[in-house]
């Protein structure tokens, strides 16, 4: 009896292939021809899933915004209860950090797509949502939660907090990639901010946070 495919399986495996290569080698790199030796499969399979490098790199990039999601998703799962504003704004902003082998890794794959973005209008244009707006959006919702609840300050501007956080998390991912910041150095800088907007939290909401902390 045929072996059955797992067809999304393998094209998850592909962009895995796309992800290693952005990372170490920078995105340009990752040809369908490239791609497919670190996949370990050959280049008319790539064909088959993906027509153009274009699709294929669009595709990856989709991947790593969902893994990035699931990671999250997960560390909400592990408070093993329903999170206030402060963890979902700690939460988001701690994830965008390259505090382990994973996160390094989706750092490294967002900065090679970014800079190949900088001249290519179809991987600028990848994600019809700004992933930078999203982030804004969702630490406004959850500033001006904190706010009702008591929480926040009420003279703060949800909004431009929100820009600041989003804008601290990027530069702070980029400047460790670089070896700038320590894992420990981003993570103190972040609380004290989150600290700062939510004054009444309480401190063990920061437990199990640092590089190490299990997932």
């Amino acid at each position: 009896m045929p072996k059955r495919v797992d067809h999304e399986q393998r094209r998850r495996q592909i962009a895995a292939a796309v992800w290693r290569i952005a990372a170490t080698r920078g995105l340009p790199a990752a040809t369908l021809r490239e791609v497919a030796a670190e996949a370990g499969v050959s280049m008319r399979l790539v064909q088959y899933y993906f027509t153009t490098k274009e699709q294929l790199l669009v595709y990856a990039f989709e991947q790593g915004a969902r893994s990035a999601g699931e990671r999250m998703r997960a560390s909400f799962a592990a408070l093993g209860r329903p999170p206030e504003p402060v963890d979902v704004v700690r939460i988001c902003l701690l994830e965008l950090l390259p505090t382990d082998e994973e996160s390094l890794m989706l750092a490294r794959v967002h900065a090679a797509y970014y800079a190949a973005a900088l001249t290519d209008a179809a991987l600028a244009n990848a994600d019809a949502e700004d992933p930078q707006q999203q982030l804004e959006n969702v630490l406004a919702t959850q500033l001006r939660a904190g706010q009702a609840a008591g929480d926040v300050p009420a003279g703060i501007d949800p909004a431009l907090e929100a820009r600041g956080l989003a804008a601290l998390a990027a530069g702070l991912s980029s400047i460790m990639l670089v070896g700038g910041r320590t894992a420990e150095d981003a993570i103190a800088l972040v609380r004290y901010h989150v600290d700062r907007l939510f004054p009444g939290a309480a401190a063990d909401s920061w437990a199990g946070s640092g590089p190490d902390a299990d997932r």
